[in-house]
């Protein structure tokens, strides 16, 4: 290996840290909680947004951008929103420095330079975006509103890990007006149809689709739209969340329209987003103790080609072949000029890098009219006629693409359990771990006891779940369903 990276059976923590730095996602930032994006993590989460970007443009969204800081008076205005992140708000109280007169060279705040309105840096959207649409909407012939803005928010986090959990982080976030309840719970559910599309046709990463319960909901959401996945050690991770808003953020900023009968209404939102979180998902989901392992649609690097030992002029004829026909049909493909490391050197680091695809070729395997094709996921090894190389590559990218999402789904099958007893819940939660489907007496003070005792939450109510009467695994009362409990990230 390049680089030592602690194993998954020993210490699962340490693992995700040593992949995220080690093969060159991250690095860590002179800013407690924030971390540096570097090229190759940047390239992964360019390859979400681009796609992401195109299936809400699919769908009629559009793309503006919103001030990062937002007065506190305008973040107040909806009460629930405002109480919901008022612990993770980083606040702007000046505008100036000056000389510190008493320490040369260092500076101090001017006091004379005190903001007359404080100003809160985004942890979200909704405050500042519904005080511009109250300009913007007037009658019914202005809706639907349907605008998605990329961007970063600051929360300020006690615990941080990369890409899972920072202080700042970028994401994107939808914002849509609508002049009808149903039109805006239908805009709600078509954007959850959309993450869940992503992170199984994209990400590989098999999701529970389903709803929060009042305690977990978004804070001044009506209904809160879930994606959960499991991760290889058995916990659960939130992927993606889209809010029904009801006319919560209308009537705390008065955004009314006429409808077409010329009475006054307040207009139905919604709000929906992911973000940079999806790259700690991928890591978790699908990697090893050797490093990345990426699904291909979002590998910034699809295949690479090694020359063996070294690069030749004839082997580099032979490769620009190859790139020239793969990259014709938007395989993303380079070769490797580095004389410098030998190839076992550069298996380990595009190994560590999650390249799906390695092209291994030597003089010998010119001469016999071959290359060596190995595949990151499985470490499978084929030997491949030169003629055959472009429909085998295109194949073996959307058979590595379906054997990660089989697996993760093969894992997530093998750790869901069903149980209906406290004792059981107790073990299984404790010994097991991963997803727990159990009956609730839909009261927020069993979910708060189930989560002080154990530290498993509801993940959601899946969408999917049946009726099927049962009593509440903790208190015994009557339960119409079962929901899914997990400890998460």
């Amino acid at each position: 290996m390049a680089k030592e990276i602690t194993s998954r059976e020993s210490d699962y923590s340490q693992w995700y840290n040593d992949l995220v730095y080690k093969s060159g996602l991250a690095d860590q930032s002179a800013v407690r909680g924030c971390m540096v994006i570097k090229p190759h993590g940047y390239a992964l989460w360019e390859n979400m947004r681009d796609i992401l970007d195109d299936m809400f443009k699919k769908t009629g969204h559009v793309n503006a951008y919103f001030p990062l800081f937002v007065p506190k008076s305008l973040f107040e205005a909806e009460e629930k929103n405002a109480e919901g992140f008022a612990k993770e708000c980083a606040i702007v109280t000046h505008y100036r420095l000056k000389a510190d007169p008493n320490n040369k060279g260092k500076l101090i705040v001017d006091p004379e330079a005190k903001l007359e309105e404080e100003l809160i840096v985004r942890p979200t959207s909704e405050a500042i975006i519904w005080n511009t649409y109250r300009d913007w909407i007037q009658s019914y012939r202005d809706l639907p509103i349907l605008i998605n803005q990329w961007a970063n928010v600051v929360r300020w986090e006690m615990r941080t890990r990369p890409f899972l959990r920072t202080t700042e982080f970028l994401w994107q976030e939808g914002h849509t007006a609508h002049a009808s309840k149903v039109e805006a719970i239908e805009e709600a559910e078509k954007m959850h149809d959309i993450y869940a599309r992503f992170a199984e046709d994209y990400m590989a990463m098999p999701v529970i689709k389903g709803v929060k319960t009042a305690n977990e909901r978004f804070a001044g959401a009506e209904e809160t739209y879930t994606i959960e996945a499991m991760m290889q050690d058995g916990k659960a991770l939130q992927a993606g969340t889209s809010h029904y808003l009801g006319q919560n953020f209308a009537k705390a900023f008065e955004v009314k329209f006429l409808n077409d009968q010329n009475k006054e209404e307040f207009v139905y939102a919604t709000s929906w987003g992911v973000s940079t979180r999806l790259i700690g998902a991928l890591v978790m989901a699908h990697s090893d103790d050797d490093g990345l392992v990426l699904p291909p649609k979002l590998a910034p690097l699809q295949v690479i080609i090694v020359p063996i030992p070294k690069p030749t002029p004839e082997i580099k004829e032979v490769a620009d072949r190859i790139i020239a026909n793969l990259s014709s049909k938007g395989i993303r493909i380079k070769y490797d000029m580095d004389d410098r490391n030998r190839p076992g050197f550069k298996f380990a680091e595009y190994e560590l890098k999650g390249v799906p695809v390695r092209i291994g070729i030597g003089a010998r395997d010119l001469e016999q009219g071959v290359v060596e094709i190995a595949r990151r996921d499985t470490k499978e090894k084929t030997t491949v006629p030169l003629d055959q190389v472009n429909e085998y590559v295109e194949r073996l990218l959307a058979d590595i693409q379906q054997y990660l999402y089989d697996r993760a789904l093969d894992l997530r099958t093998a750790n869901s359990h069903q149980v209906d007893d406290w004792n059981t819940f107790k073990e299984v939660i404790e010994t097991k771990g991963g997803f727990i489907y159990a009956h609730w007496d839909g009261t927020s003070e069993t979910e708060e006891a189930i989560k002080e005792q154990t530290k498993a939450t509801i993940r959601c109510i899946p969408l999917d779940a049946k009726e099927e009467p049962g009593v509440c695994v903790f208190s015994g009362k009557p339960s119409t369903r079962r929901v899914l409990f997990a400890k998460a990230y």
